[in-house]
């Protein structure tokens, strides 16, 4: 688990999976998004389906799952949004 996100932390950890895996495919379906009557939140499910295999060992490495994220707007002015609440379900 990553925690809160931290640039070079998870840089790092990308690049580990990236230097021992290939990357097979990585197949999303948005199922449902719902926004707030007042536009400043929203919610999203999302199907996964990302598959890697071990550059040695050729092993696969299957992630599958459903994932919720959930946002809010930062003041106006920033034109901007905060990613909270990920989750596998």
């Amino acid at each position: 688990m990553l925690g809160r996100f931290d640039r070079e932390r998870w840089r790092k950890n990308w690049q580990e999976i990236f230097d021992h895996y290939d990357l097979l495919h990585n197949h999303r379906n948005t199922v449902n998004i719902e926004i707030s009557a007042q536009e400043d939140g929203a919610f999203a499910v999302v199907d996964i389906d990302t598959l890697w295999r071990n550059k040695e060992t050729k092993g696969d490495f299957h992630w599958k799952g459903v994932f919720a994220k959930s946002t809010r707007r930062c003041p106006p002015e920033t034109g901007k949004f905060i990613l909270a609440n990920d989750k596998v379900i």
